[in-house]
């Protein structure tokens, strides 16, 4: 009989493109000093943490972070690749700066400015976002909102059908945890999701539960105090 999952989803280190302020999905770049560090003090804050699996997203700042939280917690597990965990997929918005792409998605449905757009949308902008993206993008690549939920919910349910018990890590993306959590539970969604922040996420008897979500106490037990 299956007993309680329990995934602790992180947040990959902050990277070159987070830092520059551009738009990051599909597209990829390498973690910072910054991101590296936090990343290690996410390791030493799950040492005490026994998982019984690792699943990344296929983008390198995933499995970098991986590798690292790893090595600093002293433990080591096969990361386990979905590409069903990658972030929303921008499409021609991948790499430019994200204001521009917020205003581009405000100007479309009627507004003089980003911050008129979310007065409107104060709750549901991510879901209008995704499809003014996918709507307004001539390649093709961008995701629209049924896409791009169905693929995370099938992951969660693809990870809780090969883990039948214990805790297992789960490193993947902000928009991935924000989106997870409005459908799961919207009264946890609360702002940008931190890097290497973790959000409990259980299963058990066929229904998921938010626990905690965008805890930093992870990274704050693996500061070195000089």
């Amino acid at each position: 009989m299956a007993g309680k999952v329990t995934l602790y989803v992180t947040r990959h280190g902050k990277t070159m493109l987070n830092t520059t302020e551009r738009v990051q999905g599909w597209a990829d770049s390498p973690l910072t000093e910054e991101g590296v560090l936090v990343a290690e003090q996410l390791g030493r804050g799950l040492a005490n943490t026994k998982f019984e699996a690792l699943y990344t997203s296929d983008r390198g700042r995933t499995l970098e972070t991986a590798d690292i939280v790893m090595r600093h917690g002293a433990f080591e597990l096969p990361a386990n690749q979905l590409k069903g965990l990658r972030e929303f997929g921008f499409g021609k918005f991948e790499g430019e700066y994200n204001l521009f792409m917020w205003e581009t998605v405000s100007k479309m449905h009627g507004f003089d400015s980003v911050e008129a757009f979310f007065e409107v949308h104060k709750h549901d902008a991510p879901r209008v976002m995704i499809d003014a993206v996918a709507d307004m993008d001539e390649t093709g690549m961008a995701e629209n909102w049924d896409i791009f939920t169905e693929r995370l919910l099938q992951s969660l349910d693809l990870i809780c059908s090969e883990q039948t018990d214990g805790n297992v890590l789960v490193i993947c993306h902000g928009m991935v945890i924000n989106i997870l959590l409005s459908l799961l539970d919207p009264t946890r969604v609360d702002g940008p999701i931190e890097n290497a922040s973790v959000t409990k996420i259980s299963y058990e008897n066929g229904k998921y539960t938010v626990e905690s979500a965008n805890d930093m106490q992870y990274v704050a037990r693996g500061v070195v105090k000089n």
